[in-house]
């Protein structure tokens, strides 16, 4: 069997195109990977690139990426509605065939000690790859986000797996572990009000909210969805807001799940849904579940194409930018 690994690297630009291309043809270059898609955001102020290919090739181009994110974005004028930590973000290997989540967890390391070696960037491991508990939960390290690093690393609690716990002003610090396959995606509602976007976030994400009590302690209240993070956000190019999501274990919670749970928090709340988005690449399968399920009121389709069809039209996959499966279903696309 053929070794595959993917790579999902998400850099902290999403306006510069310049600074887009540099970066995707920076993976071009390396043999032995394939660069899947480059799908960037300009309210997220984010570009979400995918590629797979040969273990030690993939690992190469998510170096190569790295540096040049390194030359060409300035965290220091950085601004986004997407959380972040540095200009490259976080940066997961998948295991697609002939590799386990042990091996894509040793590629993170071997990447994470050059990325601190050769380009002074603090690094964290996380999922897979984490050496504490703590650090497995990416919105853990991740918290406090780019400007709260500075005092993030005089907490020896936090000094990075690789690097020496100094602030690096321009880059911040990157994040990179093992883990299975995730979707990002995320649901339109028919109201520009964040506000609404967040409390739906609340309600359903598997870490939920917290309550106050009246004695001045808290409960945590867990969300109604398993192996799901989510957050509320201003899409300002539709002038919409979002429920971003992270599906963290599809066959958990698979896209049409979120979407109808979604779809009645909206109702609870005066408003509704009006499509959705993957942000990235999806399994076939995620789609082909979403078809079957909305097939019985369609007669019972079967044909794979038909399912697929199915789901991107009961989704709205194909509100704000046209859903093409040839281009989106990662099955596809190797």
């Amino acid at each position: 069997m053929t070794q595959l690994v993917e790579c999902v690297p998400n850099f902290s630009e999403g306006r510069d195109a310049s600074v887009i291309d540099s970066i995707a043809e920076s993976i071009r270059r390396v043999d032995g990977a394939k660069l899947l898609s480059v799908e960037p955001d300009k309210d997220y102020n984010r570009t979400v690139v995918t590629f797979v290919g040969f273990p030690q090739s993939v690992a190469e181009a998510a170096f190569q990426a790295t540096r040049v994110a390194g030359e060409q974005i300035d965290m220091r004028r950085h601004k986004g509605e997407h959380p972040r930590m540095g200009a490259t973000d976080v940066v997961p290997f998948i295991p697609i065939s002939g590799v386990s989540m042990h091996d894509c967890a040793s590629l993170a390391e071997q990447y994470g000690e050059r990325v601190a070696r050769e380009l002074n960037i603090p690094v964290f491991l996380y999922e897979e790859a984490a050496r504490t508990p703590e650090r497995k939960n990416l919105a853990n390290v991740r918290k406090g986000e780019y400007e709260g690093l500075p005092e993030k690393l005089k907490d020896p609690a936090w000094r990075p797996d690789f690097g020496a716990p100094v602030f690096n002003e321009r880059s911040g610090a990157t994040i990179t572990g093992a883990r299975v396959f995730l979707i990002a995606y995320n649901v339109n509602l028919k109201t520009n009000d964040k506000e609404i976007a967040h409390q739906i976030a609340l309600s359903i994400r598997e870490s939920g909210r917290s309550i106050k009590n009246p004695d001045g302690t808290t409960t945590k209240m867990p969300g109604t969805l398993k192996a799901v993070k989510a957050m509320g956000v201003l899409l300002e190019r539709a002038n919409i807001s979002q429920v971003s999501m992270n599906l963290t274990n599809f066959h958990v919670t698979p896209p049409h799940a979120a979407f109808e749970e979604v779809r009645q928090q909206a109702e609870k709340l005066g408003t509704s849904v009006t499509g959705s988005e993957v942000v990235g690449l999806i399994p076939k399968e995620a789609l082909l579940m979403a078809g079957t399920f909305y097939s019985p009121e369609q007669g019972g389709a079967t044909d794979e194409k038909r399912l697929i069809d199915l789901a991107a039209e009961r989704l709205g996959l194909s509100q704000l930018d046209t859903f093409d499966p040839a281009k989106k279903i990662i099955e596809y696309m190797i």
